[in-house]
């Protein structure tokens, strides 16, 4: 689908307030996250309000002044951020549900949300500080940035990452779901994906054309399908069901942002595999990671925990 009531949307089509895209509880059915996409020019900018949601500022290309008003008190806070979502991780700004701010730079920039009452201290963090890791092993590996993730940042409800898929790899693979609350073993998280792809030399020719694959379908939670063709500025909404595989075609790389939060009582990303799938886990102990990752020189782990 590809209206604001559907899970599907191509790039521009929540196109509000100057921003390209924006998610949030316009649309029937969404209430715990929230995503905003920006198109900026040197002479141009976007503002962020204070409006009772924690956010995390993601510059996806190009770099970022962002203006914070906080507690009656302005700051400004730099982020040096990156040629294109392919170039490793970049500096990100958490603003807590107090704060207010603009954005100012040239680029794409995303605004990640949601809905608190509760104040985090507000918290720039540098590319260096990013953890990053390897995960799955073969066709099945990627590279996570979990620049916010409970282990990584002092939040109240949001959880978020990015994820970059070498061209022909599978990611969010096994399958999984987190729409039941069961303590220790899974979560309800609403969870957002944001996509992006791009040809693997890098080149501008043809580049509206690359693309990959993601794929959403049906749990007890409820009924949903999603099989689509993702390029750059799609936006899949995941409100229970089982999601991924998100698949890198042949010659294109793909990334894409998650942004997750839910209604239980901790800030916890505990997932379930299909059954049917879960096997596949199994078999990345015999083979090798893809040797293309990591996609930056800086430091990286190897991680078969979980299926971003």
């Amino acid at each position: 689908m590809n209206d604001r009531t559907g899970w599907f949307h191509r790039r521009g089509a929540l196109a509000d307030e100057g921003w390209e895209s924006v998610v949030g509880d316009g649309i029937p059915g969404w209430q715990h996250t929230g995503l905003r996409v920006g198109v900026l020019t040197e002479d141009e900018s976007l503002a962020v309000a204070a409006d009772g949601n924690e956010r995390i500022v993601v510059p996806l290309a190009g770099s970022f002044t962002v203006e914070v008003t906080e507690g009656g008190r302005p700051s400004t806070v730099e982020l040096a951020g990156r040629a294109s979502v392919f170039d490793g991780p970049t500096d990100v700004l958490y603003l807590s549900s107090d704060a207010a701010a603009t954005v100012r730079g040239s680029g794409r920039v995303a605004v990640a949300s949601s809905p608190t009452a509760d104040v985090r201290p507000t918290r720039r963090i540098a590319a260096a500080e990013t953890p990053v890791e390897l995960r799955g092993a073969g066709a099945s590996s990627r590279q996570v940035h979990n620049f916010g993730t409970p282990e990584a940042l002092d939040a109240a409800r949001l959880i978020v990452c990015e994820v970059i898929t070498p061209a022909g790899n599978w990611s969010s693979y096994p399958p999984h779901k987190h729409d039941e609350h069961v303590p220790g073993h899974e979560s309800r998280l609403e969870e957002i994906y944001y996509f992006e792809a791009a040809r693997t030399d890098r080149s501008e020719q043809g580049e509206d054309a690359a693309f990959g694959l993601f794929s959403t379908y049906s749990s007890p939670a409820g009924d949903i399908e999603i099989d689509a063709r993702v390029c750059t500025g799609d936006i899949a909404l995941v409100p229970f069901g089982y999601h991924g595989p998100a698949v890198a075609a042949p010659g294109y790389d793909l990334y894409y942002l998650n942004v997750m939060a839910g209604p239980d009582p901790e800030r916890q990303w505990l997932i379930s595999d299909d059954p049917a799938h879960a096997w596949v886990r199994d078999a990345w102990s015999t083979q090798p990671m893809d040797p293309r990752l990591p996609f930056t020189g800086g430091a990286a782990q190897h991680h078969e925990g979980g299926p971003r």
